[in-house]
């Protein structure tokens, strides 16, 4: 069979497809992927560059992509699969239908799920993905369901964006156990996580293994367990 040519413009999903043997013949420069070509970022591709390609498929998910870039894409003849969990359980049928769209059988370990059953750590935490101002996650968001899959309760899980602008005092307020601070996509410096640990106790946490969902997920999870015992 000829080569697929898969261009990715999400992080996770290039490394899944890495993982799955293909190697993508175009991503973004966020994929941390130097080797491969670059079509511009997540929300900003070039899409006569990826159109060039000739790509059999353009692989997009809503957290990461613009719909704008996603209908020119189409508009110009490129086919384009989207494929966008918003909870680590999603993860497995979503990898499942994109392997279906390529005509491929990935590695049994390689396809994003089950999401490991483990033993609840039951904490209370705050997560930080941003400062100035500081913002954290909501319920409806992958992150946070990788938090529920551990036993770890999002303090901010209510809130009524899906990724919530906080003040320090109002998290104190809800007396979380833990902040988990994760590695992007804010990188925080010392000085932040001391101010952070006026909140609570916290610890460093790879984000990828929170954040990136895909073939990842079940080891991610186990990692974050692992991390937080």
């Amino acid at each position: 069979m000829a080569r697929l040519r898969v261009v990715s413009l999400v992080p996770s999903l290039t490394e899944t497809l890495l993982a799955w043997g293909i190697t993508p013949v175009a991503c973004t420069r966020f994929c941390e992927q130097p080797s491969l070509a670059h079509v511009g970022g997540t929300k900003d591709p070039d899409v006569a560059a990826i159109a060039a390609l000739a790509p059999h498929l353009v692989v997009v998910c809503d957290e990461e992509n613009r719909r704008e870039d996603a209908d020119a894409l189409v508009a110009a003849g490129v086919a384009v699969h989207a494929c966008s969990p918003r909870t680590a359980a999603e993860v497995e049928p979503a990898l499942a239908a994109l392997a279906a769209e390529l005509g491929v059988v990935p590695p049994t370990a390689e396809r994003g799920g089950p999401v490991p059953a483990l033993a609840p750590l039951g904490l209370r935490a705050f997560v930080p993905i941003w400062r100035r101002p500081w913002m954290s996650l909501a319920a409806d968001t992958y992150g946070s369901s990788v938090l529920a899959a551990l036993g770890v309760v999002n303090v901010l899980a209510d809130a009524e964006a899906r990724y919530p602008e906080v003040e320090l005092d109002a998290v104190r307020a809800l007396a979380p156990d833990v902040v988990l601070a994760p590695s992007e996509p804010y990188a925080f410096r010392p000085s932040h996580l001391a101010e952070l640990s006026t909140v609570a106790p916290v610890v460093e946490v790879d984000g990828q293994d929170l954040f990136w969902w895909g073939a990842r997920t079940p080891a991610a999870v186990h990692r974050l367990h692992r991390a937080l015992r």
